[in-house]
């Protein structure tokens, strides 16, 4: 991966399932230009696989800490990851 892009594992905690996270997460992947996906995981939490360029990365991982109006997010861990095989962001099934 170039030294322009980053590709991160995000998850979410707090209120964040059924509060429409997921859906939001995707329509603001999509406005970033961003690859990866979104899945709600059977602990309560969301996880998420993000890549693109850095900066629409790191305002992505910002936006994750305020979410959609009824979330309530009290901790997101990031770490590095290997890029999605394909293009576009989508939502997942749950895990």
């Amino acid at each position: 991966m170039s030294d322009d892009r980053k590709s991160v594992l995000a998850r979410i905690h707090g209120r964040v399932q059924g509060v429409w996270y997921r859906g939001w997460a995707v329509q603001q992947a999509q406005a970033r230009g961003l690859s990866g996906w979104v899945r709600n995981r059977a602990d309560g939490s969301v996880e998420a696989l993000v890549c693109g360029p850095k900066a629409a990365v790191n305002e992505l991982l910002d936006a994750f800490w305020q979410g959609p109006p009824s979330a309530r997010v009290t901790r997101v861990d990031v770490e590095a990851a290997s890029p999605p095989d394909d293009r576009g962001f989508r939502q997942l099934a749950t895990m």
